[in-house]
């Protein structure tokens, strides 16, 4: 009769636990706005939850929000005022009772201080923790870390550069053409092709000031240049067990200015075997990692399409992801 009771105790707490588990994630709250937060609400439904949606003044009468459970005005018709306003989202989701947060791409995707709060308001961020986005914000630190899960990265300096006097050596160790890179940069700002030693100066100041100037980070650092390369990126999707997948890879070289013009999927460049092995890598960098949510790696390949690099990981879900 003891047995019977503790085992009935147990089923009943097994029970409210499931119930807690459930109720975690009834409620979720679309940080974001427009295309991006109708497919959200629409996949949230079909999971049988509860889509809340912010807008602006701004948006008020936009399609998404007579298609979510709730909404909610945040604030005027400036992003600052609005879908950049991180005290007023989370008034938003305490108001409606919001179990997490999913922010979608832009505004406050990769923002390691709203990730943090969203964890003090014991709220569920749908997407990597703020660790991982520090690291892979920083593109030297990014690089240091693919080392360390043994994916191919491009030679070139040993993290940030503190100088032009160190720029200079490891340029006449890694040789020219080389190319430098702000350490927090990103749409080809603070970037800087350098052809020959006469040029490294200049170059390296120009870099370090645009860079200061586009993020607030003069962080600079060097790579080899690979000349005519192919811009290819694979999007990942990982859960909180390190279960990762793929959903195959994007061919984005056409570009203007460092900008994406034309993503074209599935890349054929690429062998079989090359494809393959990207996909491979990008599956065990995440793992490396302990990456959560929807995530993209970039790599560039090589003249002979066969030898690829790791360049950035974009810590959010990217506009691209319709093209997959």
């Amino acid at each position: 009769m003891g047995n019977a009771k503790t085992t009935e105790s147990k089923q009943q707490d097994t029970n409210e636990n499931s119930s807690v588990v459930k109720k975690k994630l009834q409620r979720i709250l679309i940080a974001n706005r427009g295309e991006i937060a109708l497919r959200a609400i629409r996949t949230i439904q079909e999971m049988g939850k509860q889509a809340i949606a912010i807008h602006s003044i701004a948006d008020k009468d936009t399609h998404y929000l007579e298609v979510a459970d709730a909404k909610v005005c945040i604030g005027g018709e400036k992003s600052s005022e609005s879908y950049l306003n991180i005290p007023a989202i989370m008034s938003a989701a305490d108001l409606f009772e919001a179990d997490a947060i999913f922010p979608g791409y832009g505004f406050l995707s990769e923002n390691q201080n709203f990730v943090e709060i969203c964890e003090h308001h014991n709220i569920e961020f749908i997407g990597p923790s703020k660790e991982v986005m520090m690291i892979m914000s920083d593109k030297s630190k990014a690089k240091d870390c693919m080392k360390e899960a043994g994916v191919p990265v491009i030679v070139g300096s040993d993290g940030a550069l503190k100088s032009y006097k160190e720029a200079l050596e490891v340029a006449d160790k890694i040789g020219y053409p080389v190319i430098l890179k702000a350490a927090a940069g990103g749409g080809g700002r603070g970037m800087r092709v350098v052809p020959d030693k006469g040029l490294l100066k200049n170059l390296y100041l120009a870099a370090e000031s645009e860079a200061l100037s586009a993020f607030g980070d003069g962080t600079i650092y060097m790579e080899k240049f690979i000349n005519k390369p192919k811009h290819i990126e694979v999007q990942i999707l990982a859960d909180k067990h390190g279960n990762v997948v793929h959903i195959g890879e994007r061919d984005c070289s056409m570009q203007r200015r460092q900008q994406k013009l034309i993503e074209e999927t599935p890349a054929v460049v690429l062998s079989d075997e090359v494809r393959k092995n990207l996909l491979d890598t990008a599956i065990k960098a995440a793992k490396h990692i302990k990456y959560v949510g929807a995530g993209t790696f970039e790599f560039l390949l090589d003249s002979n399409n066969k030898d690829f690099y790791f360049m950035e990981m974009n810590t959010r879900l990217q506009v691209e992801h319709t093209v997959s």
